[in-house]
């Protein structure tokens, strides 16, 4: 299981800076579990374990606290190989019929008890987003995570009515807001929401988009590996993702130079962060790598042409507040990376202007000159776009140079960025109009 190849990586890790020689089994009982389970309240829920079960009295032997009882029954279970996810975090039920059993494989392999106690230090440096976990193969960040669990023990433990067993959400949280922080990471306190149903608040869970963008600021050019799986009573894996943090940290480059003459209203990071995404987190990981692709904006489609891509509305744009003209800059942002190739953004705004001058030839009482302006900006292919170009440049030759350019690049652009294009000259479009009427 991936989780034991992860608490495999991350115990050698810690014996290397801590200089020690510890066993998975002893990191387990010396360093976790006081950490995890030794308390009334827990950090991790692992389904059906011990930590979990119901507990009596004659089960004390001596004077032996309840937590400590607990720890032996896991400890005896693993020596007696009763294996199951009860035992071996993400591992299967115990009858091959349970429902957690589907990834199960007819061939056999020894388990030994160090793998099982692996896959609890694995599962303890997961990342909890909406939608699923997230274990990635990276030292520095799973030894970042590390450092959050004794702050979470100490949260837990000083903050009344908050749940517990949130051990993957905090993680995800607490990567997020520490690596951004200049704070002491110690003094960290996460988000809470209430739940009024129970009566309490809890952590809430972090976006993927949110995670992966304050990724991308710590390591700017690296792309990292990542597990996506679900743990619940029915275990889901994803697969494997490949995550090109490169790619995800241009829409933080594209905004400074796209905006860099706007200061009072350029995009704040808190913005691009808050970015909602076109695919879930389940859709993503099944595309197999998350890179710009990944993160398209999820209204975007509502206005590029109808029939140039699946979804898409042919809506115009309209500005009508603050977050308005946000959402049309984080969508032009996304564009322009895609395209990349920034002299498109004037290109696209000299065809908008071309076609606004192009109306206001317009006999009065008459739409051909808007209705062919119309035509141009709902064209869903490249042929369809050139041809009533050439329809507009036969009234207007002045316009030659700049349609001969837009033509140009459109021939040489790869067919899936047409659309993205087009849309681009229908957002300036709106915005230039709405500038020429103020």
């Amino acid at each position: 299981m991936y989780t034991s190849y992860i608490g495999k990586k991350f115990l050698k890790l810690y014996n290397e800076r801590e200089g020690k020689k510890l066993s998975a089994e002893e990191f387990f009982e010396k360093i976790q579990f006081p950490i995890f389970f030794d308390a009334k309240k827990h950090l991790m829920h692992v389904h059906n374990s011990t930590f979990h079960q119901k507990f009596s009295q004659k089960d004390v032997i001596g004077n032996k606290c309840e937590s400590m009882v607990r720890l032996e029954r896991l400890q005896k279970d693993i020596a007696n190989e009763k294996i199951s996810c009860s035992t071996y975090v993400g591992y299967a039920a115990d009858k091959m019929t349970a429902v957690t059993s589907g990834q199960m494989s007819n061939l056999f392999r020894k388990i030994d008890k160090e793998e099982i106690y692996l896959s609890w230090i694995g599962e303890g440096l997961s990342i909890g987003v909406k939608g699923g976990l997230i274990l990635f193969d990276e030292k520095d960040l799973l030894w970042h995570i590390f450092q959050g669990w004794n702050i979470y023990r100490k949260y837990l433990s000083q903050t009344p009515n908050i749940k517990e067993k949130q051990i993957e959400i905090w993680n995800g949280q607490f990567v997020y807001s520490t690596f951004q922080s200049t704070h002491k990471m110690e003094d960290y306190n996460p988000p809470v929401e209430r739940d009024k149903e129970k009566d309490r608040f809890f952590i809430p869970t972090i976006s993927w988009i949110k995670l992966l963008f304050v990724l991308s600021k710590v390591y700017p050019r690296k792309s990292f590996i990542g597990n996506a799986y679900i743990l619940e009573k029915t275990n889901s894996t994803f697969g494997f993702i490949k995550i090109i943090l490169p790619e995800i940290k241009k829409l933080y480059e594209l905004r400074d130079i796209l905006f860099i003459n706007e200061p009072t209203t350029i995009l704040s990071d808190k913005e691009i962060e808050n970015l909602s995404t076109f695919y879930n987190f389940k859709t993503v990981c099944s595309l197999g790598t998350i890179g710009l692709k990944a993160i398209e904006p999820a209204k975007l489609r509502e206005y590029m042409p109808k029939g140039s891509v699946m979804y898409a509305q042919g809506k115009d744009y309209k500005f009508s507040d603050e977050q308005s003209y946000s959402n049309y800059k984080l969508f032009k942002i996304w564009i322009m990376a895609m395209l990349n190739k920034t002299e498109l953004l004037n290109l696209a705004s000299n065809v908008a202007k071309a076609l606004l001058k192009f109306e206001k030839m317009e006999e009065r009482g008459k739409k051909v000159y808007s209705a062919l302006s119309q035509d141009v900006r709902d064209a869903n292919s490249l042929r369809v776009f050139i041809n009533k170009l050439t329809e507009i440049l036969e009234r207007t030759p002045e316009n030659a140079e700049i349609f001969k350019k837009v033509v140009e690049e459109g021939l040489k652009m790869p067919s899936d960025n047409y659309p993205l294009f087009v849309t681009l000259i229908r957002f300036e479009y709106v915005y230039w109009k709405l500038k020429s009427n103020n």
